[in-house]
Order: structure tokens, then sequence, then C-alpha cells
């Protein structure tokens, strides 16, 4: 019976892993027992004390760099995983992709599909990569980092929206197929996360935003790992292709 929010022994990839949300979420993971997988794109040095920060706190982990859109990167990757640690436990699907924030008149195609197919290229390969083995043995768990504005609009945002929207659906039918095989497929939508990401960001529209937010706050990284730490663990066990905000109730289903 589940009875403690613990990951003893369990193995946690974890990608985009070298800042923001990933940082806190490798970090949150490993505190709570798991060897983690640090991916990074090219930020090696952070991904290096985050993964300093895992052991300092009792885990265990190495850092692999991949870009996410490189199949042959990501099989490399888990291979990697698999040969140090046996196995992966628990893909969180965190990475992403860059996208323009303009009005949707002025977005190009390129633009739009180079979100798109990098998002879902991200999805599919890391998905792809350790599924190979959690279906053999019957048992693991999915976590995909989306964004509250895929059901929730907001101007300029129509290239991000329309990618974590396609995330959000391909996710519900993994569920589907893989429950008979004891694997969970769960979405995590952040509202807006106080990351370099959005530090260039107006700090009068950070205020106007927290001030319609029922908890009067921005979410912070830490907010998000939080319910990834919940949905890597075992008590969350009986739920699968769930869509959780995470945005301080400023979005409520």
């Amino acid at each position: 019976m589940a009875t403690k929010l613990n990951l003893d022994g369990r193995v946690v990839l974890v990608t985009g892993a070298s800042r923001g949300i990933g940082a806190a979420t490798a970090q949150a993971v490993g505190a709570h027992g798991a060897s983690v997988i640090v991916n990074y794109y090219g930020s090696r040095d952070k991904a290096e004390a985050v993964l300093a920060a895992i052991r300092a706190s009792g885990g265990d982990g190495l850092t692999c760099q991949a870009d996410v859109r490189d199949a042959a990167a990501v099989d490399a990757m888990v291979a990697a995983a698999i040969e140090k640690f046996g196995r992966v436990d628990v893909l969180i699907n965190n990475a992403s992709i860059g996208f323009p924030v303009k009005p949707f008149v002025e977005l190009t195609w390129e633009e739009v599909n180079a979100k798109i197919t990098g998002e879902v290229q991200a999805l599919y390969n890391c998905s792809q990569a350790v599924l190979r083995d959690m279906t053999r043995r019957k048992a693991g768990k999915l976590v995909f980092v989306s964004s509250g504005l895929s059901r929730q609009p907001g101007g300029g945002f129509a290239a991000h929206a329309g990618a974590k929207s396609a995330v959000d659906a391909m996710a519900k039918v993994m569920a589907l197929e893989l429950g008979p095989m004891g694997i969970t497929a769960n979405v995590i939508a952040p509202g807006l996360v106080k990351t370099d990401a959005t530090a260039d960001q107006p700090a009068e529209m950070h205020e106007q935003i927290a001030a319609i937010t029922p908890l009067r706050r921005l979410g912070v990284p830490d907010d998000v790992a939080g319910a990834a730490v919940f949905l890597a663990s075992s008590l969350s066990d009986y739920m699968t292709g769930q869509y959780f905000p995470v945005n301080g109730g400023s979005y409520m289903l």
C-alpha cells in the first residue's frame, strides 16, 4: 500500500533539467531518493550544478547532453541511463522548444512548424526510447510538462498553445493504450512561472496576473516540481490521462 511520498530506488529522467522548472524538478525528485538523469542541451555547467545539488541531498544521477528533437541522441541517453541504473522508471518530459511571441497574423509557417514539430518530436523521441523498456517490464510513468496556455488562450501564444495542445491530446491517447501495461501518462500544466525564460516580461504584466490569481502570486519552479514528485511517486499510481493545472487557481477545471 502506498503510504509515503518517496522515490527511493526509482530512476527518473528529466529533460531540459539544467535550469528553471526542469532543474527544480530534478533536484526535487533527487531529494526524495531518486536517481536522476539530468538532461541538458547546451548548459553543461548548470546541469553539473544540478547534479551536485542532487548528490548533496542524498540522491544520485548523471548528466546527459542530448537534443530531445534528435532520436539518435535520445536513444543514446536512455541507453546510458539503463547501463548505469538498470532501467528508467519515470520520464518527466520537460524540455521546451523556443517560440516567438507575436500575433497570429505575423507568424510565419516556419515558426509555427518549428515549435509544433519540435514539441512533438521531444514527446515522441523520449517516450519511444523509455517505453521500449517500460513495456517489457509492464511498469512506468510518463509525465509531460505542458502549459496552461493550451486551454486558456493568451495573445501572441498561438504557436506555443498549438504545440502544447498536441502534447495534451497525445498524452491522453498514450494513457489509454499504455494503461493495460501498467504505465501511466499525465500532464502538468503550469501557469506563469518566474524563471529566466519569463524574466524579460514586463513587471506590470506579472503584477496584473498575480492580482487576479486566487493565491495572489506567480508560480515558482518548486511549485511545478512538487506536482512532478507526486506524479512520479506511487501515490499517483491510479491516476492516468489527467491534466493537472499548477497555476495558483488562475484557471480551474
